[in-house]
């Protein structure tokens, strides 16, 4: 945890300082000091930092672990290692309904998005499930990633439509649909916080019950555990990490099929430790993504939603044809 703990703390200083502009590290813990003191920054370069990096990086912080725990929690929740709320089609459902709310009704901002976002993550999971799931009590992994994969095409194509009815609802979901961090600040943040923040809450507090679920049914039910209670707790958490996440930064998969797998590498399968890792790995993994989206096309910028996919689809491959693809 330490390693994982000092990896986030690289990461957050890197993303301070890389950039169109890059910032040396001690031009940055100036401002950052003045910050602390109250200070009104002082030159260009601490403007940026305050007014531009900082919200920024924040954002990719509660962004990635959003993500990651989300992801966690629908791998435990379906016993299935491909499970990914991009993957399942979750991420995209929140992008269609946003998708909607902007070509439709013309929303604007990321504190009207969240109320669409939730909407579409709970509508989409119940959905995928439905379709996905094996009968009552049987969940097919290759199923619910197909139902995800067919669903998140079908939205996906939606969305690319909803985008050509008029140019100015192009131009806002162009920039949005690619899942960025760019040009995000804290009035993006601040509505969607306290969704968050109760996701959070409820996914670290399920780490004990999803040990149980994750024996089976069965067994969980004769251990005392409440099945169904834990999986609509965690469907909640799921739709309000996932739902918030796609209406600050927009649709990023990826992340949620990637950082659990690592924890649970380090950790083992208690669902306990992994949700903990998860929660400081992701956030490393989302930083690192956007800082190589800020330097592979400087002085301009790939979208973070870009770099992850880049990586994440090679790991979806190599997970599906593990061996281990059904120890959880």
């Amino acid at each position: 945890m330490i390693v994982a703990i000092v990896a986030l703390v690289v990461a957050v200083a890197l993303s301070l300082a890389i950039g169109s502009r890059a910032i040396p590290l001690d031009h940055v813990l100036t401002a950052l000091g003045d910050l602390v003191a109250g200070k009104a920054p002082s030159g260009t370069e601490a403007s940026v930092v305050v007014d531009s990096r900082i919200p920024r990086t924040v954002i990719g912080i509660v962004a990635g672990l959003a993500l990651g725990l989300s992801g966690a929690l629908v791998q435990a929740v379906t016993r299935n290692p491909l499970a990914d709320p991009g993957v399942l089609g979750v991420t995209y459902g929140s992008g269609f309904a946003i998708a909607l709310a902007i070509a439709v009704l013309g929303v604007q901002g990321s504190g009207s998005y969240i109320w669409f976002a939730l909407l579409g993550a709970a509508i989409t999971t119940v959905a995928v499930y439905l379709i996905g799931s094996g009968g009552p009590g049987a969940i097919d992994p290759a199923r619910l990633t197909l139902a995800g994969v067919a669903l998140s095409a079908v939205l996906v194509g939606v969305i690319t439509a909803l985008s050509l009815l008029d140019p100015k609802t192009f131009d806002v979901l162009r920039a949005w649909n690619a899942g960025s961090l760019q040009d995000k600040g804290w009035p993006d943040l601040l509505p969607v916080l306290p969704f968050l923040g109760v996701g959070v809450i409820i996914a670290l507090a399920l780490g004990g019950p999803l040990n149980a679920v994750a024996l089976g049914d069965d067994l969980a039910r004769s251990l005392g555990s409440n099945v169904g209670l834990v999986r609509g707790l965690s469907v909640l958490s799921v739709t309000l990490l996932a739902g918030g996440a796609t209406a600050i930064a927009g649709p990023i998969a990826f992340v949620g099929l990637m950082v659990p797998h690592a924890a649970r590498f380090v950790t083992g399968p208690d669902q306990r430790w992994i949700l903990a890792y998860t929660l400081v790995f992701s956030p490393v993994l989302l930083l690192a993504a956007d800082i190589l989206g800020r330097v592979v096309l400087y002085p301009g910028e790939l979208p973070v939603g870009i770099v992850t996919a880049i990586i994440g689809a090679p790991v979806l491959i190599a997970i599906s044809r593990s061996k281990r693809m059904s120890a959880l």
